[in-house]
């Protein structure tokens, strides 16, 4: 099991060689466990692409630890420009970015109204977080759901 930003938690079925250019490449064949989604990530560029394993437990305690922060939202930016923000750092793939983005959406939704756009983001964040820390902690899903939900009541 591995997480690929963006697109999530997914397992390597296998390792390819294929022929592109003319030059023989490796890659990494992940399926990704929401969507069934079949990619293939070179093995020589995996880790500049963010490929990684899932987080141990003391991680999933950052995490957590992060999801319960309390810090002013500035809800006065745009919501296109909090929107770029939140998804560059759903894209870099580190859990501790999406919690910050998950953490500050719920909060700003206690303010104001979420654009289409950023409840949307909110529903991939979450569902990022959720099937990770599952697997970190070997639990069902809808346990880190509750939990979550716990933490922003």
């Amino acid at each position: 099991m591995a997480v690929y930003p963006a697109h999530g938690v997914g397992m390597i079925e296998g390792i390819e060689e294929r022929e592109i250019g003319g030059q023989s490449t490796s890659f990494y064949v992940m399926r990704i466990l929401d969507s069934s989604m079949v990619v293939m990530i070179p093995t020589s560029t995996s880790k500049s692409a963010g490929l990684r394993r899932i987080i141990d437990t003391g991680e999933v305690k950052k995490v957590y630890s992060i999801l319960k922060e309390r810090r002013d939202v500035k809800s006065s930016t745009p919501w296109n420009q909090r929107y770029r923000k939140y998804m560059e750092k759903i894209r870099t793939g580190s859990p501790f970015e999406i919690a910050a983005v998950l953490r500050d959406l719920y909060l700003l939704q206690s303010d104001k109204e979420l654009s289409f756009g950023e409840r949307k983001m909110m529903d991939t964040a979450r569902s990022l977080l959720v099937k990770e820390i599952a697997l970190a902690k070997d639990t069902a899903e809808e346990t880190v759901a509750a939990d979550m939900e716990r933490i922003f009541s």
